[in-house]
C-alpha cells in the first residue's frame, strides 16, 4: 500500500477503531484500573495514550493542510504528562473521548486535499514523512494498543491486511540484527531477504508479528525493540 491508496488505509483505521470501541464498551470502571500488560501503566493509561495519539495525529495533518508546523507532541515528556493526568478519569469519560477522538482524527483526513497528501510532517522522534504514511501509524497503534488491552483481542485477531503491512514494514529493518536469512510468512504470504548465510525462519503471519512487537511468545532469536522508525527514507524524496 501506498499514498494511492489512502483511502482504503482509512476504511482500515476506521475498522479498527470500531472494533476497540466494542471491547471498552464490554469493560467497566474497575477493568480500566487493573494493570495493562505494559509496565507501570493500567488499561486507562492505555484507552488515555490511544485516545491522545489520535489527537496527536489529528495535529500532523493539520500541518498537512495548513502548512503550519504543528509538532505531534510539545515534547516527550508532555506527552507522558497527558497521558498521566487522563488515564484517571472516571470510565464513561475515558471512553468518550477515546471514541471522539478517534472520530476527529477520521474526519480530518476525509477533508485533508488530494495535494496535500505527500505534504511532510514529523514524528515525535524527528523523522520525517508524508502525511498519508500518519493514517498507517495510527493504524498501527490501535491494533497494538488493543491487544494491550488484555481483554479478548489478542495477535490472532489482527486483520491479514494489518499483519502483512506491518510485518513488510518492520521485517526489513531486522537485517542484521537476527541470525536468519530470509523469513517466510504464512496467513498472509509474504517473503522479506534478510541476506547473509542463517536459516531460513518460517511461521504464521499473526504469530511472528507478535513476535517482532513483543506481543506473543515464540522460540525465536530475540528482537531489538519495537517499534522501528519508518523503513523508507523520505528525507530526500
Amino acid at each position: 500500500m501506498g499514498m494511492h491508496d489512502w483511502r482504503t488505509v482509512l476504511g482500515e483505521v476506521v475498522a479498527s477503531q470500531e472494533r476497540l470501541d466494542r471491547t471498552l464498551a464490554a469493560l467497566d470502571d474497575a477493568a480500566l484500573r487493573a494493570p495493562s500488560p505494559l509496565a507501570g501503566w493500567t488499561r486507562g493509561h492505555l484507552v488515555q495514550h490511544i485516545a491522545r495519539n489520535a489527537d496527536s495525529y489529528s495535529r500532523l495533518l493539520e500541518w498537512a493542510a495548513t502548512g503550519v508546523v504543528t509538532p505531534q507532541y510539545a515534547s516527550a515528556a508532555a506527552r507522558e504528562e497527558e497521558i498521566e493526568a487522563g488515564a484517571h478519569l472516571p470510565y464513561d469519560e475515558l471512553v468518550a473521548d477515546a471514541r471522539a477522538a478517534g472520530e476527529r482524527f477520521v474526519a480530518l483526513a476525509r477533508a485533508l486535499p488530494e495535494d496535500r497528501w505527500e505534504a511532510r510532517v514529523a514524528a515525535l522522534q524527528g523523522w520525517a514523512h508524508p502525511a498519508w504514511y500518519t493514517l498507517y501509524r495510527r493504524w498501527r497503534e490501535v491494533e497494538v494498543h488493543h491487544v494491550d488491552l488484555d481483554a479478548g483481542y489478542g495477535v490472532a485477531d489482527w486483520p491479514a491486511a494489518y499483519v502483512r503491512w506491518e510485518l513488510a514494514e518492520s521485517l526489513p529493518m531486522l537485517r542484521g540484527s537476527v541470525p536468519y536469512a530470509r523469513i517466510v510468512v504464512t496467513g498472509p504470504d509474504l517473503v522479506v531477504e534478510l541476506g547473509g548465510a542463517g536459516p531460513e525462519l518460517r511461521g504464521d503471519g499473526g504469530e511472528l508479528l507478535g513476535w517482532v512487537t513483543g506481543r506473543a511468545p515464540a522460540p525465536h532469536a530475540p528482537v531489538p525493540p519495537w517499534p522501528y522508525p519508518a523503513a523508507t527514507d523520505w528525507s530526500e524524496a
